[in-house]
């Protein structure tokens, strides 16, 4: 295929993307496994580097645009999960539309500054990585500890309260945390040492837990307390002041290339630790760091495996496409970068017309029932990419997510699914633990 040919199936992609970002609870990593899986069949006719930069395009939409359900609907994906409450609170003013486009605007900006690194990209990470390779493990130990020591009991003082029960009021919400971790983490050991998910959905192996750890408790916390929401404003302009948006989307960018860097790590918790060491306080200013984490973590994951002479494997769809093509020379690399930004500006302006048309439909509509539709659509997906076995993991993970969201505690601790069995794996602990368990 020629270079044209190749980037208008980028732009193809990302439409389709920017569209499945729209659904809850639907990873477009679910979507590329079956790609794929249809492709290694012979069943999908395009070579592998076309398929590698159309998913390329896929991934920039989709991580553009699933901001609209996440603020909305309180549905997230592991990546965005650490916005929910100040997107929450926008939605709640009527400013909805202002967060997502807050968030998008993030996103934007981050895929600018990441194709203007993408020349130097080779010479940062190939040291970065001699040098980070032997410290995998206690890094992750350390990660850990800062998102469940960077827990805060938020309980407001109550008259007359006796210090015991003010203590033990504190130590709810704190405990809430550890045990989202706790559980989530058994989860995941779980699935990652005896999987009740057959071999050939592989792919598709965590599907479950995350559709419920992150996207069925919002929709549920939506079903059972939801009101009518309030109208909705659309802005007459951003209040995002150039310095503010700058210093937001390169805060971003920084935890988002953290994030696609080192293993298991998501563009939630990078945003997280690069917004605590550059001392956010600004609410816009999060929003906009973390749309740029997100998309950052997940594009430049996928475009670290295009770099030449570093070929590195990070992120769900850079360990599937690895199956079928392994991407090699400047020009796929070049290829790649043009994909994910001009896939990402087109994506943009998706979402600004997405946004503006959930911005007048929401209102209108009974959150509760709107809410239902789409936990039923994410239990069907689930269904259908995993079948009974998914539907019992995806029932086992909705009670640990509803920790958070109903008693308290980040919804990030629920990523302990991920960080947990593999932070042990890579201290060498794994396995003892697995016999311990009896999953081995």
């Amino acid at each position: 295929m020629v270079e044209l040919e190749l980037i208008s199936l980028a732009l193809a992609g990302a439409f389709v993307g920017a569209v499945l970002g729209l659904v809850p609870g639907l990873h477009v990593y679910n979507v590329a496994g079956a790609l794929v899986l249809a492709a290694a069949a012979g069943r999908l006719p395009l070579s592998g580097e076309a398929l590698a930069l159309g998913m390329a395009g896929m991934v920039v939409g989709w991580a553009m645009t699933n901001a609209i359900p996440a603020v909305f609907l309180f549905a997230p994906d592991d990546a965005s999960a650490g916005a929910i409450l100040p997107a929450t609170r926008y939605m709640l003013q009527g400013r909805g539309a202002e967060a997502v486009l807050l968030m998008g605007a993030g996103s934007l900006a981050a895929l600018v500054a990441l194709a203007a690194l993408a020349p130097a990209l080779d010479e940062i990470l190939r040291p970065l990585r001699a040098i980070v390779q032997a410290h995998t493990g206690w890094m992750l130990m350390a990660i850990i500890a800062f998102l469940l020591l960077g827990e805060w009991p938020r309980v407001d003082a109550v008259p007359g309260e006796s210090p015991g029960r003010r203590l033990a009021r504190a130590w709810a919400w704190l405990g809430a945390g550890l045990l989202t971790f706790n559980l989530s983490g058994l989860l995941g050991l779980v699935l990652m040492t005896r999987s009740p998910i057959p071999a050939e959905m592989a792919f598709q192996n965590l599907l479950p837990a995350f559709v419920g750890l992150f996207a069925l408790p919002g929709l549920v916390q939506v079903g059972l307390f939801g009101g009518a929401l309030p109208a909705q404003r659309w802005p007459a302009r951003l209040d995002l002041p150039p310095s503010l948006w700058a210093r937001g989307a390169l805060t971003g960018l920084a935890g988002g290339l953290f994030a696609g860097f080192l293993p298991v790590i998501s563009g939630g918790i990078g945003g997280l630790l690069a917004g605590h060491a550059t001392a956010q306080r600004d609410e816009r200013l999060f929003l906009v760091s973390q749309g740029a984490s997100k998309i950052v973590y997940y594009a430049g994951s996928l475009l670290l495996l295009f770099v030449p002479g570093l070929a590195l494997t990070r992120g769900g769809m850079a360990w599937m496409l690895t199956t079928i093509v392994v991407p090699t020379g400047w020009r796929s690399y070049a290829l790649a970068v043009a994909a994910l930004a001009l896939g990402g500006a087109l994506a943009f302006w998706l979402l600004v017309v997405f946004t503006r048309a959930t911005a007048r439909l929401a209102p209108r509509l009974n959150p509760r029932i709107l809410a239902l539709a789409a936990a039923v659509v994410a239990v069907a997906l689930v269904g259908a990419f995993t079948g009974w076995a998914g539907l019992f993991v995806a029932a086992v993970a909705t009670p640990i997510g509803l920790i958070p969201v109903l008693i308290g505690g980040r919804r990030l601790n629920a990523l302990g699914v991920l960080l947990l069995p593999i932070t042990l794996n890579a201290i060498g602990l794994g396995p003892d633990v697995a016999r311990l368990l009896g999953l081995s």
